[in-house]
C-alpha cells in the first residue's frame, strides 16, 4: 500500500489535469485527491464553485483553478486545452439527476452527448500525444439485460430513460474516438456512487440520512426490491485515478477499453435503507413504499473482475463501512451553517 501511494504521488505531482464536472459530487472529490497529490488541476463546470466537502477539504480544493463554463462551448474548451496542455483529462460533466433529466430530455441529451464529443474533439485536435482521456459512463448505459451481473462485453441498451440513453450514446462516442481516431480513451462504468458531499437529497442514501436525522420516515418511490451496486466515493475516486495511471503506461489492454467498477455485493434498495436505519439507531421510523417506479430497471449490478485483473483495482470499503463514514459526514454537514442553503 505504501509503495502504491508513493507511486501515485510521483505520477500526479505537477501533472496538468482537467476535470470536467469537477464541481459535482464525484468530480469534487476527485479534484480534491488530485490536488492533494500535487497535480495542477483545472476544473470546468457550469456551477459557480465547488460544493462544501469540509473545512480541510475546501482548503485543498482552493489549490485548483475553477473555470465556470459549459462543456458544449467549443471556444472555452479550445482555450483551456491550448493554455494548459492537459496530460490527463477526466470527463465527468453531465446532467445526472434523474428527475431533471426526465423533465428536460432535450437539454440533458444535448449536454451529455454533445458535451462528450466536444471534449474528445478538443483533446483529439489539441491534446498532447502523451496525454489521455478518462470518460465517465455508467452502469445505466447497459439498460436492461436478462443476465446479470453486467459484463463489459454486454450491449448498451439504455433506451428506457433519457439519462440511460445519453450514457449509452456518450459511451459509444468515446469508443468511436478510440477506434477511429486512436484517441487514448478509457471508459468508466460505475455503480451507484454514494458518500459525503452529495447534496442531491432526491437520491436514496443522502435523502434517507437527512430524513432520519429529522426524525422523519423514509419514502421510497419504488417497491424497494430492486437490487443495485453501491460504490463508496473513495473507491470510485481511486478507480478513476487508477485508470488514468494505467493509461499512462500505454497498455494495449487499457486504451479504448471500458471497465466496470462496483463493490461486488449488490443489495436491494430497502436493505440499504434498513442498514442506514440500523446504523443510525432509527429503527422506529418505518419506511413508506409507494411502488411508483415505472422508469426504473429492476436489477442492476456489475462484474468488476476486468478492473481487478487489468487495473489491479478493487473496492476497499464494505457497504457498512462506507455508510458509517457517510452518515458521520451528513451529521456534521446538516448541523453546519452551510447546510442552511439546502
Amino acid at each position: 500500500m505504501v509503495r502504491t501511494v508513493l507511486r501515485a504521488k510521483s505520477f500526479w505531482r505537477n501533472r496538468s489535469v482537467l476535470v470536467t464536472g469537477g464541481g459535482g459530487f464525484i468530480g469534487s472529490w476527485l479534484s480534491h485527491d488530485l490536488a492533494l497529490l500535487g497535480a495542477r488541476v483545472v476544473v470546468l463546470d457550469i456551477k459557480n464553485s465547488f460544493p462544501y466537502l469540509g473545512e480541510t477539504q475546501s482548503a485543498v480544493l482552493g489549490k485548483c483553478t475553477f473555470v465556470k463554463g459549459d462543456i458544449r462551448d467549443e471556444t472555452v474548451l479550445r482555450a483551456l486545452f491550448k493554455k494548459y496542455l492537459f496530460e490527463t483529462t477526466f470527463h465527468l460533466a453531465a446532467r445526472a439527476i434523474v428527475e431533471d433529466v426526465l423533465a428536460e430530455p432535450e437539454e440533458s441529451l444535448d449536454t451529455n452527448i454533445r458535451g462528450a464529443w466536444r471534449v474528445l474533439e478538443a483533446f483529439r485536435t489539441l491534446g498532447p500525444k502523451s496525454g489521455h482521456v478518462v470518460v465517465a459512463s455508467s452502469d445505466k448505459a447497459y439498460g436492461t439485460h436478462k443476465t446479470l451481473p453486467y459484463r463489459e462485453d454486454f450491449s448498451l441498451r439504455g433506451s428506457g430513460h433519457p439519462y440511460d440513453c445519453s450514457k449509452s450514446c456518450a459511451d459509444s462516442v468515446a469508443q468511436m474516438y478510440a477506434r477511429v481516431y486512436r484517441v487514448p480513451v478509457c471508459i468508466m462504468r460505475c455503480g451507484n456512487v454514494y458518500g459525503g458531499g452529495d447534496v442531491h437529497f432526491t437520491r436514496l442514501i443522502p435523502g434517507t440520512i437527512r430524513s432520519l436525522l429529522r426524525e422523519e420516515g423514509v419514502t421510497l418511490r419504488g417497491n424497494g426490491k430492486h437490487k443495485r451496486d453501491f460504490l463508496y466515493i473513495r473507491d470510485a475516486v481511486s478507480a478513476y485515478m487508477r485508470a488514468a495511471e494505467a493509461m499512462h503506461a500505454r497498455k494495449k489492454d487499457v486504451h479504448g477499453e471500458a471497465f466496470n467498477f462496483g463493490n461486488g455485493a449488490p443489495v436491494s434498495v430497502l436493505a440499504v435503507v434498513r442498514l442506514v436505519m440500523q446504523l443510525m439507531k432509527k429503527n422506529h421510523l418505518k419506511p413508506t413504499i409507494l411502488s411508483r417506479d415505472r422508469h426504473e430497471i429492476k436489477d442492476q449490478y456489475l462484474d468488476a473482475r476486468k478492473a481487478k485483473k487489468i487495473l489491479h483495482w478493487g473496492p476497499e470499503y464494505t457497504l457498512e463501512n462506507g455508510l458509517k463514514e457517510t452518515i458521520a459526514w451528513y451529521r456534521e454537514f446538516l448541523s453546519h451553517d452551510k447546510a442552511d442553503v439546502i
